[in-house]
């Protein structure tokens, strides 16, 4: 096997995505990462590969192969039945050295914020943590900054080339990873231009599931490299795997979100049990804005926005909401949305598919009585 040099890029060639499994079932986030990898591979004309560890889960190879990857590199042993930073590091980069991939993404889950860094030291590369949108291609880049920034068009057309140790980069084959910075306020677009393989972890919801593809699942190659690890690989033991009982939110699973802002502020609890009754109506969950987590209005795990949560309910209701791009970015690719606010110049109203110019505290309770209305005439 010739020798692992992260700095000789022409050796790294294709894409993976590390798929992770909890009790031996595939997390919602992998397929999530499977369908983005194949636009990526694609834009690199080369292959995509998810990556699986475990024990026993070889049955899952198809089904993550369905939402694009034209293989599946399955690494199984009984000492990667649960999750272990010290296992899984040891596999992942033994296997990168001998098959050298050009790019590798990650979940940016509990798992995956942990993993990804750890092998991307030991690999001696880069990577970009809680990444919201990835690309290869320029002209693709390009449409991107022009919808999603305030750039103007002779700085987006500049982004061809960047200065790299003091000389111009062509960046056409560089993965491209935006993320927010300084606290959300911005976004940054970074590069890794000297070294493979090219590493992101990305934010759950943010990338869209594609349609299985059965024939894509009965047409996967699985690839299983041979790899050591033994328990004196390890540093911890695992004695015993207890599930936590508190339940959270699941804001990127729900069809209809209520999320409220800083217009609950006259009456915190009344906002929030308003908002709360909306979606209970709907079937759907409670969400807000960030201003309503660090206020300690609500628990974190209620947060749509930049640094939130990003959501794609078919119904999306901002109450109070002014719409600062922070919060936009994590909701506006929404199906339908509806804004409440006192304030008619509020940007939220510019992306809205209906907004109402009103008090929250009055609009709401005539929402819900209409909802029920329309329960009872069924």
């Amino acid at each position: 096997m010739e020798m692992y040099d992260s700095s000789k890029i022409e050796q790294f060639k294709d894409v993976w995505v590390f798929c992770e499994q909890r009790q031996g079932v595939v997390q919602p986030t992998s397929f999530e990462l499977i369908s983005e990898g194949r636009r990526l591979a694609d834009e690199l004309g080369c292959k995509l590969y998810a990556l699986l560890l475990g024990d026993n889960v070889a049955d899952s190879c198809k089904e993550i192969a369905g939402y694009g990857a034209d293989g599946v590199i399955l690494c199984e042993s009984p000492l990667l039945k649960h999750y272990t930073t010290d296992g899984y590091t040891k596999v992942i980069v033994d296997v990168v050295k001998q098959m050298k991939p050009e790019v590798v993404i990650f979940g940016a889950t509990y798992i995956g914020r942990d993993l990804g860094p750890r092998c991307a030291a030991r690999l001696h590369t880069g990577l970009c943590a809680d990444c919201t949108h990835l690309d290869v291609s320029v002209p693709v880049y390009q449409e991107f900054l022009t919808g999603a920034s305030t750039l103007p068009a002779d700085r987006i057309a500049g982004t061809s080339s960047a200065m790299v140790m003091g000389q111009k980069h062509d960046v056409s084959h560089d993965l491209k990873m935006t993320r927010p910075a300084f606290g959300g306020h911005l976004m940054a677009t970074i590069i890794c231009p000297r070294f493979r393989p090219a590493m992101a972890t990305v934010r759950p919801g943010v990338m869209k599931k594609a349609p299985f593809d059965q024939a894509r699942a009965d047409a996967a190659e699985i690839i299983r490299p041979a790899f050591e690890l033994t328990e004196a690989d390890f540093e911890t033991e695992i004695l015993a795997v207890e599930k936590a009982a508190k339940k959270l939110v699941d804001l990127i699973g729900a069809d209809y979100i209520v999320s409220v802002g800083r217009g609950i502020a006259k009456d915190v609890e009344g906002g929030i049990k308003l908002g709360q009754e909306l979606a209970d109506e709907l079937g759907g969950v409670l969400g807000g804005s960030r201003v309503t987590i660090d206020s300690g209005w609500l628990s974190a795990d209620h947060q749509v926005g930049q640094t939130g949560k990003t959501v794609h309910p078919k119904v999306y209701i901002a109450l109070g909401i002014s719409g600062a791009i922070q919060h936009k970015a994590g909701m506006q690719d929404s199906e339908c949305i509806i804004a409440v606010n006192t304030n008619p110049s509020a940007p939220m109203f510019e992306i809205a598919d209906y907004g109402i110019v009103g008090d929250l505290f009055k609009v709401v309770p005539m929402l819900i009585e209409s909802i029920r209305a329309i329960k009872a005439a069924k």
